[in-house]
């Protein structure tokens, strides 16, 4: 699992069985979580998403005139009926809503063996009693990926992958935001600060006391591009040209490397990736950073090294360096705990 900062609240990319202990041991509060991307339907990346529900039901404020926020939850179809049968069979009472905002894949998505029956997904059932009405996405063909949301500040989007079920990829790109005000142009023109500065920052044209027009280009610096997260589930393929476009730029690329190179038949079998594989990727996209996880046990860590132990997790970090060594994209390793600033780009 991974965590998305912003504006103080937490949005939260996977929830295996071991995210709440982490969470716990982490600066991160599980109330503030608003928001949960799930990948795919495999246990690893789906198990502990109930409790993580009811441990932040636990950090909620029971005050009934208070009326707590909606959790939105994004992921394949059939995880709508997981936490209503979950939930449900366990008489597990929430305090706050959540709605399940269902993803329909493709029949490409996986081998028609990962592909759930009607039956195993159907949600014809009653609503558990603190969920809401959710939405069903289907794949915009135009721009071959799934519209999550948008608002003011970013707008999230899913793409495709191959695997050995369904699975798919979230992009979160912030909207660019307007330059700096050339204050001394300002100064210059009259203008004092005050409302006036608002509007022009708000990409809005004045008129000055004496009748002239001053339009927001003639007083911003350039615009602040947004910066652009991308998370890919697990995959040993990405589809169409949708992930591609979506990721194209982005200021952190984070992608599996299951196994390293010299595996990488038993990684494609298995639906996963090797450091090559991601780092393609990484390149296609253009991508500031490439973060590597969802490393297979046999890969230690250096801190828990032996002698004679061969599998060095560092090995995976320098076979994608070799694929990227002639580009400026950087290789980091995901670690626990691992705290990655993303700045805006001036």
């Amino acid at each position: 699992a991974l965590v998305l900062r912003t504006d103080g609240d937490c949005w939260l990319f996977d929830c295996g069985e071991g995210t709440q202990t982490q969470l716990m041991k982490s600066q991160l509060r599980a109330g503030r979580i608003t928001k949960v991307f799930i990948s795919h339907l495999h246990g690893d990346h789906l198990f502990g998403l109930p409790g993580l529900l009811c441990t932040v039901s636990l950090n909620t404020n029971a005050d009934p005139q208070q009326n707590p926020a909606c959790v939105d939850i994004y992921g394949p179809v059939g995880l709508r009926k997981f936490l209503r049968v979950t939930l449900g069979l366990t008489g597990s009472q929430l305090l706050f809503p959540y709605a399940v905002h269902e993803l329909e894949p493709t029949l490409d998505q996986s081998p028609e063996e990962g592909q759930l029956s009607m039956e195993m997904i159907a949600d014809d059932g009653p609503l558990h009693p603190q969920e809401q009405p959710g939405r069903t996405i289907c794949l915009d063909v135009s721009t071959d990926s799934y519209l999550l949301f948008e608002n003011k500040k970013v707008v999230a989007k899913a793409f495709r992958l191959f695997h050995r079920i369904p699975s798919f990829g979230f992009c979160i790109q912030e909207h660019d935001r307007p330059g700096r005000l050339k204050t001394e142009l300002l100064k210059e023109l009259g203008l004092k600060p005050g409302p006036l500065y608002g509007r022009l920052k708000a990409g809005k044209s004045i008129i000055l006391e004496s009748g002239r027009l001053v339009h927001p280009s003639e007083v911003l610096e350039e615009t602040i591009p947004g910066r652009k997260v991308c998370v890919f589930g697990d995959c040993s393929s990405v589809l169409g040209d949708g992930p591609l476009r979506l990721c194209s730029g982005a200021d952190v690329l984070v992608h599996e490397a299951t196994l390293g190179n010299e595996h990488r038949e038993k990684a494609v079998d298995h639906g996963h990736s090797t450091p090559e594989m991601a780092a393609a990727v990484a390149r296609a996209c253009c991508a500031r950073k490439l973060v590597l996880y969802h490393f297979s046990q046999r890969y230690k860590p250096s801190s828990s090294q032996k002698d004679g132990d061969d599998d060095n997790v560092l090995e995976l970090k320098r076979q994608a360096e070799d694929v990227l060594q002639d580009s400026s994209v950087e290789v980091i390793l995901a670690e626990d705990f691992m705290n990655l600033p993303i700045l805006l780009r001036r």
